[in-house]
């Protein structure tokens, strides 16, 4: 296990094939701010094949509280348009990177907060987590990438209503809306992420790459193509040496078979 500063906001720590992604300005609720955007960005462009899947979470009792507004700049269009596509650069080596990326949530999941967490795979939250889109009563506009994955994952109805009204959701509220996927105790979050990633880590990466990068562009594809790209995806992901023999094993009795949750 080493734990590395990647900048004075983000370290990283390695446990085995999971490398854990933390948030470290508890001071600021983990706000966001360029150098951390851009720190996130190289962190999951430089994984090496050791690491398998990733968590990412917040130092302190906040995930993120969202775009830190005291580092915000005057911009013309030109210069915000081009901050923003930095975002999504970010946050798409994120959704996109090499392994796939749990986020572990508590407090507030805000903003920005809430669009990086809507960049992983799978979300997990405590109780104390809650949502917001506060941008609307400020006279802004989402820019990391919000206006695509959060109405993927709550709908555009839910999604326009938080940024009209400034609705927050609590954690219970926000599990089954479908901004979580778990729900578990306070400060259950990391230790729940934590295990999932160790599992995920041990699935075929084949796989795991069709999950995160195929099925999503499946999922815009029309019925058509979707289906000729899963054909094309499954042929690829069962020849592979590593499903050849899982498959051997599961046909021999070496491996588990599902149980009822």
């Amino acid at each position: 296990m080493s734990i590395t500063a990647i900048s004075a906001d983000l370290s990283l720590e390695i446990r085995g094939a999971v490398a854990i992604i933390r948030l470290t300005r508890p001071a600021k609720r983990n706000a966001i701010n360029d150098g951390l955007v851009l720190s996130l960005r190289n962190v999951f462009e430089g994984f090496g094949p050791e690491v398998k899947a990733a968590v990412i979470e917040g130092e302190g009792e906040h995930f993120c509280a969202g775009l830190d507004l005291s580092e915000l700049s005057e911009r013309d269009a030109v210069q915000g348009m081009h901050h923003s596509r930095m975002w999504h650069k970010a946050l798409d080596a994120v959704q996109f990177g090499p392994v796939p990326v749990i986020a572990a949530l508590h407090g507030a999941v805000v903003g920005g907060g809430l669009e990086l967490a809507s960049a992983t795979h799978i979300r997990v939250a405590d109780e104390s987590a809650f949502y917001a889109l506060p941008e609307g009563s400020r006279g802004i506009f989402v820019g990391g990438g919000g206006s695509v994955r959060v109405p993927r994952l709550v709908g555009v109805a839910r999604m326009t209503d938080m940024m009209l009204t400034g609705r927050v959701y609590n954690a219970q509220d926000g599990e089954r809306a479908g901004f979580a996927q778990y729900l578990v105790p306070a400060g259950q979050a990391l230790n729940k992420a934590i295990e999932l990633a160790e599992k995920i880590a041990q699935n075929a990466p084949t796989t795991n790459f069709a999950l995160t990068h195929v099925l999503p562009r499946i999922a815009e594809q029309s019925a058509d193509h979707g289906l000729m790209t899963e054909a094309l995806m499954a042929a690829i992901a069962q020849s592979a040496p590593e499903a050849k023999e899982r498959v051997k094993a599961f046909l021999e009795g070496r491996a588990n078979k599902v149980q009822k949750g």
